[in-house]
């Protein structure tokens, strides 16, 4: 039996695909054959992106300025999208996470600005992209979220929160969408992104170390023994969009080297 991991004639919505885990999403899901629409609040930053869908297989490759904190705007930028493209099959919700911080610390305003961006923005995407799904009878939508939907991370209290808000309404979701439209979470571990490193130094303020120390007392608890890649969280962000994954739905994938304990 052969893997069918084609995405010949999708259309694939990613978000946050400027930089980091997005952006190799994208490279990914063009490389499956799939015409990829690429999102992110910088139109600079996409457009070197677009050459490299092409080159990487993507049959058309476009480039959607927005910002998802803007949801109006966003909702706008995407009937628009729709109007002149066509369905979406595939959404990949993936913004960056919410500032680090002791939940003690946050104030009510941290909870509402990281739901509305994580939460409210996937919801509304996925309204605006379902009826094409359903009509099509193939819909995929994945969330990168991280692996504090199973044990949370110190100093990320916000990100913690609204994580599990995130897995607790896809899995909900998974329940109501229809045949043939599934929804999945993959959960990375540490990977060697933009994010991470911002996150490192600033965590080495607070607790007054190196963001080196931060880094080794991070691997530490890997057993691969190293980050990961952007390109190894894409390949199962891959393998989810594509109809080999069509009977996977409402699950928590962690690709975190192993870190998490919980079984």
């Amino acid at each position: 039996m052969s893997l069918d991991l084609s995405l010949r004639g999708r259309h694939a919505l990613v978000c946050g695909a400027s930089a980091g885990i997005g952006r190799a999403a994208a490279r990914a899901l063009a490389g499956l054959g799939a015409e990829v629409t690429a999102l992110a609040r910088s139109q600079d930053a996409l457009a070197a992106l677009l050459a490299e869908l092409q080159s990487a297989g993507a049959p058309a490759a476009r480039a959607l300025a927005t910002d998802l904190d803007d949801l109006g705007a966003a909702q706008s930028s995407i009937q628009r999208l729709l109007r002149a493209n066509g369905p979406v099959h595939v959404l990949i919700n993936n913004s960056g996470g919410p500032p680090s911080g002791a939940l003690l610390e946050a104030k009510p305003d941290d909870f509402l600005a990281a739901f509305r961006r994580h939460v409210l923005a996937s919801h509304t995407l996925v309204g605006l992209v379902l009826p094409g799904m359903r009509a099509a009878q193939y819909g995929r939508i994945v969330n990168v979220v991280s692996t504090s939907v199973r044990e949370p991370i110190a100093g990320l209290g916000v990100s913690n929160t609204i994580r599990g808000a995130m897995a607790a309404w896809a899995k909900t979701l998974s329940k109501e969408l229809p045949p043939g439209v599934t929804i999945n979470n993959v959960l990375p571990g540490f990977t060697a992104t933009e994010r991470l490193a911002s996150l490192k130094e600033s965590m080495a303020k607070r607790q007054s170390t190196t963001p080196d120390a931060v880094e080794k007392a991070w691997l530490a608890t890997v057993p691969e023994g190293r980050l990961g890649r952007p390109e190894e969280i894409a390949a199962a962000i891959a393998f989810l969009a594509s109809p080999a994954a069509s009977y996977i739905r409402g699950v928590s994938l962690p690709v975190d080297g192993g870190r998490l304990s919980s079984i």
